[in-house]
Order: structure tokens, then C-alpha cells, then sequence
């Protein structure tokens, strides 16, 4: 498999960008022995993979007839969204000298499917509980999750409201 990652510096208007493209393979492996003969004959079972990394066994919501014991798309996407934002909130905290000790986020998204089958994200909630060591600016921890959620790839990308609710929590002395 020849996969990769790439990072070029691409020269836009009187900006300078620089250009990511990332490649993965997806893999059907929910033949069951008669293709798609039916709607209900194959399996939603696929393999997610990327040059140099663990494949990801992947299937469809459990809606859709996929195995509820694996990740489906719309985990991924509500799973990117978050981890977006924590990966951009922690760089800056450690930029902006704000200690962060512990993270947790249990983010949700809401889709609705419309009558012809069809569907859409129509909003997402962040919801970090974050940590921070005795003596922490509070106040600029709250304010770095604005500025995370404003360079967040991802979020940035999708059409649908993304909000974040954050909690944080003051750490004891001697942690």
C-alpha cells in the first residue's frame, strides 16, 4: 500500500499557505459471500488504513445494519471534531503558560435524515473537562477555548454550528 502524507507550501494571493493532503485507503471487507445482492445480504464491515499506521476496523451505525462493536463515520467525524480542538487547546495553553493537567471531552452531534433517505450533521457540542494545576489562570484557560475552536481544522470545515462547553477545574495544591 503506498500512502502518505504530504505537506507542500503552496503560495496563494499575497498569502503564504501551506497545503496538507492526507490519504487513507478504505476496504470493504463485509462480502458475505454474495456481494450486494441484497440490502440486507452484505456486511458494512470495512477497514480503515493509512500508510505507517494500524488499520481501523470501521462498519456503518448500527441504524444502517452495521456492527455496533466497531467505529462508524459518524463517530470519526464527532471523534475529529474533538480531538481537533483539545490537539489546538493544549498548544496553546502550553504557549500561553497555562498548565493543564488532566483532559476529558464527551462531545455529541446530532443528525437528522430527511424523508428521501438522506441526511445531514446539524450541530455538535464539545463538552472538554479540563484540569489545571494549582494557581492556573482560569480566566485564560476559558478564554484559550475560544481561540482553539478558531483554528480548529476541522471545525472550520464542516457547515454545521460546532459548540463548546467547556468545564474547567482547578487543580489541589501539590498536583
Amino acid at each position: 500500500m503506498r500512502l502518505r502524507q504530504s505537506t507542500r507550501p503552496v503560495i496563494a494571493a499575497d498569502m503564504h499557505e501551506k497545503e496538507h493532503s492526507y490519504q487513507v485507503r478504505i476496504r470493504w471487507t463485509g462480502n458475505r459471500g454474495t456481494g450486494t445482492s441484497d440490502y440486507r445480504a452484505y456486511g458494512r464491515d470495512h477497514l480503515i488504513e493509512a500508510a505507517g499506521k494500524r488499520p481501523l476496523e470501521a462498519s456503518a451505525d448500527p441504524a444502517f445494519l452495521g456492527d455496533p462493536g466497531r467505529y462508524n463515520p459518524e463517530d470519526l467525524l464527532v471523534a475529529s471534531l474533538a480531538a481537533c480542538h483539545m490537539l489546538w487547546y493544549l498548544s496553546l495553553c502550553a504557549a500561553a503558560g497555562v498548565n493543564v493537567t488532566d483532559y476529558e471531552d464527551d462531545p455529541v452531534a446530532t443528525m437528522v435524515e430527511d424523508a428521501g433517505g438522506g441526511g445531514r450533521f446539524i450541530d455538535a457540542r464539545l463538552r472538554p473537562r479540563v484540569t489545571l494545576s494549582a494557581g492556573a489562570d482560569r480566566g485564560k484557560a476559558l478564554a484559550l477555548h475560544d481561540e482553539a475552536h478558531r483554528f480548529c481544522f476541522i471545525a472550520n470545515s464542516v457547515t454545521f454550528p460546532v459548540l463548546c462547553e467547556p468545564t474547567i477545574i482547578e487543580g489541589r495544591k501539590g498536583r
